[in-house]
């Protein structure tokens, strides 16, 4: 294959990972009831599923692409067992960690009508460990390419977002905690 579809793999990859941080930046804003009068809760909701239906979309691509690339030697098996690659092992075995648990989430969320709330949302916790794996699994691969300060400057800029996000929801939980302690219906509102 030519080295268009190695571009395309890295790209597709770099575009997953800025989704994705969107995805989890976004889930945190909903959980912390994040809203406006321009960005209400169901429309934040929406583009969180939209933006998450997209980032697979782009990481289909990269894994695609990245197996059918034969620069080097990747099988389906390696996208989804963990460390047993031939190539980078470790770096593309955390990209199969990542894609485990993204597969838990994505199950449980297509089946979150037929599951009990609090098994979906124990599960969908894991997009907080997902998140990182994924990006360790990004730098790792990148090891070549941090020569392009862009590529580091755009994981510390989604480091950033989500830890902005995450902040967010741990400020929002906490207000939330003390007003139901003050409240005088006892909890409720």
């Amino acid at each position: 294959m030519s080295s268009a579809v190695w571009y395309f793999s890295r790209a597709t990859g770099l575009v997953s990972l800025v989704l994705f941080t969107g995805v989890v930046v976004l889930g945190a804003l909903g959980a912390g009831r994040f809203a406006t009068r321009a960005w209400p809760r169901f429309t934040v909701a929406a583009l969180h599923r939209n933006l998450a239906l997209t980032s697979l979309a782009f990481l289909g691509a990269h894994i695609a692409s990245a197996i059918l690339d034969g620069y080097v030697s990747l099988s389906w098996l390696d996208v989804v067992v963990p460390f047993g690659s031939a190539y980078q092992p470790l770096w593309v075995g955390f990209g199969a960690v990542a894609i485990d648990l993204l597969l838990a989430i994505v199950v449980t969320s297509l089946l979150r009508t037929r599951i009990p709330p609090r098994a979906w949302r124990a599960v969908h916790w894991l997009a907080y460990l997902c998140w990182p794996v994924a990006l360790v699994h990004g730098f790792g691969m990148a090891e070549n390419d941090a020569a392009y300060g862009w590529i580091v400057a755009l994981d510390v800029l989604c480091v950033l977002a989500v830890l902005a996000g995450v902040a967010f929801r741990a400020t929002r939980q906490d207000a939330d905690t003390a007003t139901r302690k003050l409240s005088p219906l006892g909890g409720t509102r």
